[in-house]
């Protein structure tokens, strides 16, 4: 096991995941902080590094693209201090950081890890219920529905069409943008059959972000919604289909029996989640209760 404890956080490496936990100084990021312990299995990496600085170093993570819907749903946008896969490493540690990513590399090779992109979603994204106070509106998701609501800084227009309830059925794609500059950032989700082109500031499916403490916490939103969402890669080789080759047909609909089992299954994911900490007791109580309420 290669373990490195700073005060940007702790990373554990025990052969077959890291387990990345922020730290509690007060320059750590409230989207971090919030995500809390992130458990990376092995196969989702695609390479480990770390540079060295005069006064600190860092160490990077670097994903297999589409495995994670963080990464994804932000676009690699988050910025610096708000990335997860990135730690920022004492001078007096620099040993310990180098022989982890020894670990790390070494493992990869040992069981031939590829660095190609996946078409499925190997970390499970944030837990819901869960919801983000940010520019001009609140966004909430419990799994099946994006609730939007205005405050006081919605432009009138926008906010005159009241609280907004998106079925995540309906959606086709989400994505965060930072604020840069003088251009304002955003939390837009585009529904099936219904794009727009109005800046966030005017559209209905989208939050506004200014660039201030909390906007990075949408980003928490986003990354819920999208691993829910079809995978894209899966989505992107569906219409690449040749001219005239046969569609694969779609699964047959759910019964009451196969909803039942899949929820049978969603209690143990979780029951496991929690088992690991990946979950608090809270967050595992209002999961459990969300789904029992479905079977």
């Amino acid at each position: 096991m290669a373990e490195i404890i700073q005060k940007d956080g702790t990373w554990v490496f025990d052969g077959d995941a890291l387990r990345l936990t922020p730290g509690r100084d007060k320059n750590v990021s409230l989207l971090r902080k919030n995500l809390g312990e992130l458990v990376v299995p092995l196969g989702a990496l695609a390479g480990v590094s770390f540079e060295q600085g005069k006064k600190t170093g860092r160490l990077r993570l670097r994903l297999r693209d589409g495995s994670d819907p963080l990464l994804l749903a932000t676009g690699g946008r988050l910025g610096e201090p708000h990335d997860p896969y990135q730690l920022a490493v004492e001078s007096d540690r620099y040993g310990v950081a180098e022989y982890f990513v020894d670990e790390v590399r070494n493992a990869l090779l040992l069981d031939q890890v590829p660095a190609d992109p996946v078409d499925t979603y190997l970390l499970p994204g944030p837990s819901v219920p869960l919801s983000v106070s940010a520019g001009d509106g609140t966004a909430s998701f419990d799994g099946e529905h994006i609730r939007l609501e205005w405050n006081w800084k919605t432009e009138d227009a926008k906010a005159a069409a009241g609280a907004r309830t998106l079925a995540l059925t309906d959606l086709v794609g989400v994505e965060w943008h930072p604020a840069v500059g003088l251009e304002n950032g955003h939390l837009r989700f585009t529904v099936r059959n219904a794009p727009t082109k109005a800046p966030p500031k005017y559209d209905p499916n989208a939050v506004e972000l200014w660039g201030f403490k909390k906007d990075p916490l949408m980003a928490m939103v986003a990354a819920a919604v999208q691993a829910r969402l079809p995978h894209p890669a899966r989505a992107t080789a569906h219409e690449q289909l040749p001219k005239g080759q046969p569609e694969v047909p779609s699964p047959p609909v759910p019964t009451a029996e196969d909803d039942h089992d899949a929820l049978l299954r969603r209690l143990r994911e979780l029951g496991e989640l929690h088992r690991t900490g990946v979950l608090t007791d809270e967050e595992f109580t209002m999961a459990k209760q969300a789904i029992l309420k479905r079977m």
